[in-house]
């Protein structure tokens, strides 16, 4: 790879959501993949619909306010006489509650959370569920400009098949919960460069610095390379995990992280 530029984006907003690298196998899609967020129904399989923005519902109008009178009550009348002129100071009791900014007048103003907008594609609303809290829970690796390998991880918590996984081993430490890699997948054109390797790292530093002590991954024994989405125990062991449960079909690896 000498001469190549190496780039790696966090995913989180659509801009890096549209630099996913397509699947080798071109029945599956990571843009439309909710196999570890769903554990029972999740799947790997192009969904056409996924890709797309969801279309946004008519607004009813509103209802015509009721006629009040000044009678009701004097005070919120005078206040919202006062706030229709203009230069008028506005009345702190009179906020939107349904504005998280305005939840105490009193109180400085809280910071607004990164978040995907309600509109967003579904699958990069599932990868933003994290983005106010722990921060995105996918990278994808650019290659010379080429989407070449993309990564999912994040909290045990976010993934619930790989929570039902973890559950077959009850002799796996469950305090403080691991961080998981859910996904590591290079495209056909990228394999054999050590790329995958390289963004795992990447990760497991990232998580590191959010506080995770360690970092488990699932990957399914005889799956074809183009099919798992776990990668192989071989893999994990180059990149310094150590089978933590053997089984025949879904061992468990590990990473501690320092």
């Amino acid at each position: 790879m000498y001469g190549s530029r190496i780039v790696i984006l966090d995913v989180t907003d659509e801009a890096s959501f549209g630099r996913l690298p397509p699947c080798a196998d071109p029945g599956f899609d990571h843009r439309s993949c909710d196999y570890w967020e769903d554990a029972d129904r999740g799947s790997k399989a192009v969904r056409l619909d996924w890709l797309t923005p969801p279309t946004a519902p008519t607004p009813a109008p509103p209802p015509l306010p009721a006629a009040r009178s000044h009678a009701d009550n004097p005070f919120l009348a005078d206040a919202a006489t006062l706030a229709d002129r203009p230069g008028s100071a506005s009345n702190p009791f009179l906020v939107d509650d349904d504005d998280p900014l305005d939840d105490n007048p009193f109180a400085p103003r809280k910071a607004a959370r990164p978040t995907v907008p309600e509109m967003a594609p579904r699958k990069l609303r599932l990868l933003g569920r994290g983005l106010g809290v722990v921060g995105s829970y996918a990278k994808v690796l650019v290659l010379d400009d080429v989407p070449a390998v993309y990564g999912q991880f994040g909290p045990l918590t976010a993934y619930p098949r790989a929570m039902r996984t973890r559950e077959l081993y009850p002799a796996l430490p469950d305090s403080p919960l691991p961080a998981v890699i859910t996904c590591i997948a290079s495209t056909g054109a990228a394999r054999g460069l050590g790329l995958a390797r390289h963004l795992v790292d990447d990760v497991c530093d990232d998580l590191a610095r959010r506080g995770f002590a360690a970092v488990e991954a699932y990957p399914t024994v005889g799956a074809p390379p183009d099919a798992t989405s776990a990668a192989t125990p071989s893999f994990w062991e180059g990149v310094g995990f150590v089978l933590a449960a053997a089984d025949e079909r879904f061992p468990v690896m590990r990473r501690e992280l320092a």
